[in-house]
């Protein structure tokens, strides 16, 4: 029995160390955020080039750049032992946190005076999020989570939705163009028409991350997305979780299943409490026929 005393003892402590730890980067997050906050409030809604990366629908801008570049600065700076998968400059560095960095999530919203963007800032250790943040520079709303709460602008926040569907405010970006190749336009608008007319309003903001921290501190009760990367969602997964929240995960038939949430390129996310049958359905129906089309021969 005593031999018990100690163990205890021990873990104790090194959930200490964890939860210290999660704070450490937490802050580092924090600050390399609130670092390109002034230079991207000084760009937006004033004259700017626009560049194009895939197609003509995804933007990309010299303030994508030149945010990601001090972001990797800060971090790099406050934690060495770091490695950096940013979306405009790649994988850098070698060490054994990883870090996901998106410098403007909604760029095309940011490109055009659309007030609805963000920086989001992950750090990963042993594949699991232990810190997240996803910052609202217009609004001054900075979001964040260790491991074991989430906050917005220090203040803890808990995640509610309503009960209801009929009731319910969704975010979602669904159908794209990329969703009409893939799943068909007639079956694409047949299922956005289903969530139309199911919830009391929808809503097609533009950026994955800011959406998801809007569920979690209950803003809106569900969002979902099926083109994301792990930058968009990987800060944002964490700070709904430790809100209360319920992250759904979805491979595409792109990932291994059991893959880690983040990695996954889609989601359902929800507020506590959420479960939407149309929605739920609808999610279904589209991770369905994608893994099917994977597996096709």
């Amino acid at each position: 029995m005593d031999n018990a005393y100690p163990q205890a003892s021990q873990s104790r402590s090194d959930d200490a160390g964890r939860f210290g730890r999660s704070r450490h980067l937490m802050k580092i997050a924090e600050g390399a955020a609130r670092a390109v906050g002034p230079s991207l409030i000084a760009a937006f809604r004033a004259e700017m080039a626009v560049d194009y990366k895939r197609d003509l629908h995804d933007i990309v801008t010299i303030h994508d750049r030149n945010a990601e570049a001090l972001i990797r600065d800060v971090i790099f700076a406050n934690e060495p032992n770091s490695t950096m998968l940013g979306e405009e400059g790649g994988q850098i560095g070698k060490g054994d946190i990883q870090w996901y960095v998106d410098p403007i999530d909604g760029t095309a919203n940011f490109a055009r005076g659309l007030a609805f963007w963000c920086v989001s800032i992950a750090a990963v250790e042993a594949g699991a999020v232990v810190a997240g943040v996803v910052y609202d520079p217009v609004a001054d709303m900075l979001f964040a989570s260790d491991l074991e709460r989430s906050y917005l602008n220090g203040h803890v926040i808990v995640s509610k939705s309503v009960s209801d569907e009929n009731r319910a405010t969704l975010i979602t970006g669904y159908p794209v163009s990329r969703d009409f190749r893939l799943d068909g336009q007639d079956v694409a608008l047949r299922r956005f028409g289903d969530l139309v007319e199911t919830f009391s309003t929808l809503r097609r903001p533009g950026s994955a991350a800011l959406s998801i921290a809007h569920v979690a501190a209950g803003f809106a009760d569900a969002a979902a997305g099926f083109g994301v990367n792990a930058w968009d969602v990987a800060a944002a997964t964490l700070i709904l979780k430790n809100a209360g929240g319920r992250y759904v995960p979805l491979t595409l038939g792109k990932v291994p299943a059991g893959s880690p949430d983040y990695l996954c390129p889609g989601y359902v996310a929800y507020g506590a409490g959420a479960d939407y049958p149309t929605l739920n359905g609808v999610a279904m129906a589209i991770s369905d026929g994608r893994v099917a089309k994977v597996l096709a021969p």
